[in-house]
């Protein structure tokens, strides 16, 4: 029989410390539908985050109603017990197990949700769901909304007042619990270990789809669920495109490798990217412009701390990664010139830095009322600076011509500073051409 992944008396600590932020309002969160590969064949299935945040519960057909002062109070709808479906798709809670091992206040059928769901609402101010994003339940949530409506019809009140609950609950997920951090060091730490076996592995000739499938095959092993996100296995000029996800050529010597890649990890992610020579040494303008970039890294996390607004990482690094283009003459004119003007967009097109956590590009807002978000311990985060230099570039210096440079790890705002998750995983020069190839 499964178990949560972790214990139940987490999820209830953070229902009852959203319960104080939404007096008199519901949340209701539908799991995210399954979905078809091809024919009969689905993709793996991931719970919505906001899921398993409040709830730990992992199984598709199910939906949380939240109702903070209310009894019920935490009401779960599922997908009943059946046995024959269990024999072709495996193991189901069904209503009994869900209630037994999660410790809701009561759970239902899924099939009883339009007919249970009004009553439960009804008797509340507003309710928390985030529209747009599951379009299958939406016209479910709509007619339930409907339902609700009648239940009051001399109330005089109208619809059901609906906010957005994406933002809510980013606003608890932003700041990471002790047992979250624990996670994302475990997640950055089984992506840090299969980055090395990658690296090791790499050889000219070698497979960009090959080395995806160790990185996968190391995590794993270790105890992952699977990636995080799909992996980019990027050699040569492959890497100048940002989400290349083909990782279908053969790597050349001379080229270098970007590889961006990470384990999910009881459902939080690694996102790691490192770029090393696939023949175990860096040429001179590689090495050069390499270096550079993790100088320009180390600042930045050496500028991590909490007050400091996070914008602050992006201003930093365009300055950085402009300097760079102007000292390599990818560009021309004065500094403030081509930072007023985005000339560095160009070769630099992406921001340094995103939240991370249940996503990889995770929940919580970094701007708000049109100021940049200060930093707070416990705040997980990336830091990405990169250089993309694409082959057909005939303005650019012939030497410099298809290279791709991203250096990516991820970091906690501590009280003091902050700690890198992805330490493992070496970044320097002579610490990646000492292990290359040397499988």
């Amino acid at each position: 029989m499964r178990k949560p992944y972790l214990p139940p008396r987490i999820f209830q600590q953070r229902r009852q410390k959203l319960a104080s932020l939404i007096p008199g309002a519901a949340v209701v969160l539908p799991a995210w539908p399954e979905y078809i590969r091809n024919y009969d064949g689905h993709f793996p299935y991931r719970q919505e985050s906001n899921m398993l945040y409040l709830a730990g519960f992992d199984e598709p057909g199910s939906c949380l109603i939240f109702r903070p002062g209310l009894k019920p109070e935490t009401v779960m709808f599922v997908r009943p017990k059946n046995i024959e479906r269990e024999t072709w798709d495996g193991f189901r809670y069904g209503v009994d197990g869900a209630k037994q091992e999660f410790g809701f206040d009561e759970v239902y059928s899924i099939d009883d949700f339009e007919k249970v769901a009004p009553k439960l609402l009804k008797d509340c101010q507003k309710v928390y769901y985030s529209l747009y994003r599951n379009h299958e339940f939406d016209e479910i949530f709509g007619r339930v909304l409907t339902q609700v409506k009648w239940l009051n019809p001399r109330a005089g009140l109208g619809f059901l007042p609906v906010e957005d609950a994406y933002g809510l609950l980013g606003e608890m997920r932003i700041r990471k619990s002790e047992e979250e951090i624990d996670m994302l060091r475990r997640a950055g730490s089984v992506s840090a270990r299969a980055h090395i076996e990658v690296m090791k592995a790499t050889k000219p000739n070698g497979s960009e789809r090959a080395l995806h499938g160790l990185f996968i095959k190391s995590i794993m092993e270790q105890g992952a669920q699977g990636e995080a996100y799909t992996g980019i296995f990027a050699g040569g000029n492959n890497a100048c495109t940002l989400h290349y996800r083909f990782n279908e050529d053969k790597l050349n010597d001379g080229d270098l490798f970007l590889v961006d890649a990470g384990a999910e990890y009881m459902f939080y992610s690694g996102d790691i990217t490192r770029t090393f020579p696939v023949n175990g040494k860096f040429t001179a303008p590689q090495r050069r412009i390499y270096q550079a970039m993790l100088d320009l890294q180390l600042k930045l996390i050496g500028m991590i701390r909490p007050g400091l607004p996070h914008g602050r990482l992006q201003e930093e690094t365009v300055k950085g990664v402009t300097e760079i283009m102007l000292e390599e003459k990818l560009i021309s004119g004065t500094l403030e010139d081509c930072i007023r003007e985005r000339t560095y967009a160009k070769y630099y097109p992406h921001g340094v830095s995103h939240l991370l956590g249940l996503d990889t590009h995770d929940a919580g807002a970094l701007l708000v009322g049109g100021k940049m978000r200060e930093m707070e311990p416990g705040w997980c985060f990336t830091i990405e600076p990169g250089i993309y230099i694409p082959a057909n570039d005939t303005t650019a210096p012939k030497e410099l011509r298809g290279i791709g440079i991203r250096i990516e790890d991820d970091v906690m705002c501590t009280n003091d500073g902050a700690e890198v998750l992805t330490h493992e995983v070496p970044k320097s020069v002579g610490e990646m051409e000492a292990i290359i190839g040397q499988a």
